[in-house]
């Protein structure tokens, strides 16, 4: 059962009852990611993520990570493009330390300057570890090409340059002109009151100051970015080719976005797919091939990762791009289209078998939409897509000369792929 509550000061309160379940996934969430960020404060908010397990005026960081590990329970963060989510999962009835834990690192942080300095250390050699993973480094190198210079196409981790050049007072700074009550969403799902997470909530996160007086600083990234096209070869020493193809998508509620998760589904989504069948089963091109998408609250993108030779790059691009016109032109069978649909209703009920994922689900739900979409809203809408709807979105998102190609493999300066704009 899903219940929500608004404090006086703009905190939102989201719970799912899941009263069969021992554990409790808790998560405090605040409307803020690396697309928030100037080109000087690119990094900063993955920073903070860092230092909020650093030391409390109760807690060094080594009695944080003992307390919970002493019930067995997990404490994490992540920070992403749009949000920032500090969270918890325990036993029930180690609910209470898990929030006291949450709003102590959350309000109380020392930011502790030797702190920093270790910390800066970790994320540099963080930076350094997704450079050396091409399977993963291709997609920021993407999101660069594509979003070419808007801050939700920079890395998440910041640059080296960025990462070395935050002080003390820019952490600070930067964490009490961002991290403003009406910008913060708690969510929790498992065996739990929704009153007394409310209660508790009230209690430590109540007296936090309404900034309704104090306006948000202008963020250059809440403007939609453009997105650009052409082909961008990045060379690295490296036994193979990490390609992403890619397009303007859809942003996160529009109304075709069931469509657009049928269409990912189908092109690329898992073993069955036209991507994995004719580019790894059929000819042997590639290892790993998929399609992706990434959604945000005013844009989207829609792409193709593979990782393949040298020899055969060319080849695979024009495999890629032949799938997508197969797909404009209405190559799908209902057989396909119905299999297609059972995969994803699937997938989708499996992936919400455990408290932390309905915890982000009901948490990105209330940041997105504002209200909570149940599951049999969210199968209803998948079933009930048809053949048209998914050729018509493709007709219109694969379009061959609005399209972004970013390879990094050990490219020669003649590299060139057929058929699409060469970047300028």
């Amino acid at each position: 059962m899903f219940a929500k509550s608004v404090l006086d000061n703009g905190i939102r309160i989201v719970t799912h009852d899941m009263p069969d379940n021992r554990s409790v996934s808790v998560g405090i969430w605040v409307e803020n990611g690396s697309r928030h960020e100037s080109a000087s404060e690119n990094g900063i908010s993955h920073f903070i993520e860092h230092l909020l397990f650093k030391g409390t005026g109760r807690r060094t960081a080594a009695q944080i990570a003992e307390e919970m590990d002493a019930v067995g329970g997990v404490i994490n963060a992540f920070t992403s493009k749009e949000n920032t989510c500090y969270y918890a999962k325990v036993l029930d009835e180690n609910l209470p330390l898990a929030i006291d834990l949450l709003s102590d690192i959350f309000l109380h942080s020392s930011f502790d300057a030797e702190e920093i300095e270790r910390e800066r250390s970790v994320i540099l050699q963080e930076i350094s570890q997704a450079e050396d993973t091409p399977d993963d480094y291709v997609h920021d190198l993407f999101n660069l090409d594509f979003f070419r210079n808007h801050p939700i196409g920079w890395p998440i981790c910041g640059r080296q340059e960025t990462v070395n050049a935050f002080r003390r007072h820019d952490i600070v700074d930067f964490f009490k002109s961002r991290y403003r009550p009406e910008r913060v969403v708690v969510a929790a799902a498992g065996n739990i009151r929704h009153a007394v997470l409310v209660e508790e909530m009230a209690t430590r996160f109540g007296s936090s100051n309404s900034s309704v007086s104090s306006p948000l600083p202008s963020i250059a990234g809440e403007t939609a970015p453009e997105m650009g096209s052409g082909v961008y070869p990045h060379a690295k020493a490296l036994e193979q080719v990490h390609l992403c193809l890619g397009m303007a998508g859809i942003h996160q509620t529009h109304p075709k976005r069931y469509v657009g998760y049928v269409l990912n589904t189908l092109l690329g989504g898992g073993m069955s797919s036209r991507l994995f069948q004719e580019i790894r089963e059929k000819r042997g091109k590639a290892y790993s091939v998929y399609s992706f998408s990434s959604s945000y609250k005013d844009v989207g993108y829609f792409g193709v990762y593979a990782g393949t030779n040298l020899e055969s790059t060319e080849e695979v691009v024009e495999l890629i791009t032949a799938e997508l016109k197969k797909l404009a032109g209405g190559a799908i069978s209902d057989a396909e289209l119905q299999r297609t649909l059972g995969q994803l209703v699937g997938s989708t009920m499996l992936g919400l078998e455990s408290t932390d994922s309905w915890m982000s689900h009901i948490a990105r739900n209330e940041i997105y939409f504002g209200e909570s979409i149940t599951t049999d809203e969210i199968c209803r809408r998948i079933r009930a897509v048809s053949r048209d709807d998914v050729i018509e979105l493709a007709g219109d998102l694969f379009q061959l000369d609005h399209m972004t190609l970013t390879l990094l493999g050990d490219f020669t300066d003649g590299f060139q792929i057929k058929n699409l704009k060469t970047s300028q």
